[in-house]
C-alpha cells in the first residue's frame, strides 16, 4: 500500500484556522486521528468512499472533512482552533467497508500516518 503522509500542522493562535493534508491512494474509510500528550486516542473525523462522513462532538461545526479523488488527498480544515485541539494529528485509513457507528474509533484503522502537529494557543 502507498504510504500516508501529512502535511499542513503547525501553531496557530487561539481562533484561527489550519489545513491538514494526507497523500493517499484510494481507500474505503479515511480519517483523522489525534493524540495529546499524555492521553488516548481520539477519532476526530472521518469519510467514507460514499461521502458519509462522522465527527467527534468536539469539532463539530469547526473541522470540516473532504477528499479530492483526482488528486488522492484527504483534507481536514480546522476553524476556530481552541487550545484543546492542541495534539499530533494522524491520518488513518482502512480499505474494508466500516458501519458509520465505527468511523470515529481508532482501532478499526489499518494504515496510518506517521503525524503532524497542530499547535494552538491561548
Amino acid at each position: 500500500q502507498v504510504p500516508l503522509v501529512e502535511s499542513g500542522g503547525g501553531s496557530v493562535q487561539s481562533g484561527g484556522s489550519l489545513r491538514l493534508s494526507c497523500a493517499a491512494s484510494r481507500y474505503t474509510l479515511m480519517g483523522w486521528v489525534r493524540q495529546a500528550s499524555g492521553t488516548e486516542r481520539e477519532g476526530v473525523a472521518a469519510i467514507r468512499s460514499d461521502g458519509t462522513t462522522r465527527y467527534a462532538d468536539s469539532v463539530k461545526g469547526r473541522f470540516t472533512i473532504s477528499q479530492d479523488n483526482a488528486k488522492n488527498t484527504l483534507y481536514l480544515q480546522m476553524d476556530s482552533l481552541k487550545p484543546e485541539d492542541t495534539a499530533m494529528y494522524y491520518c488513518a485509513a482502512k480499505y474494508a467497508w466500516t458501519p458509520a457507528g465505527f468511523f470515529l474509533e481508532p482501532e478499526k484503522y489499518n494504515y496510518w500516518g506517521q503525524g503532524t502537529q497542530v499547535t494552538v494557543s491561548s
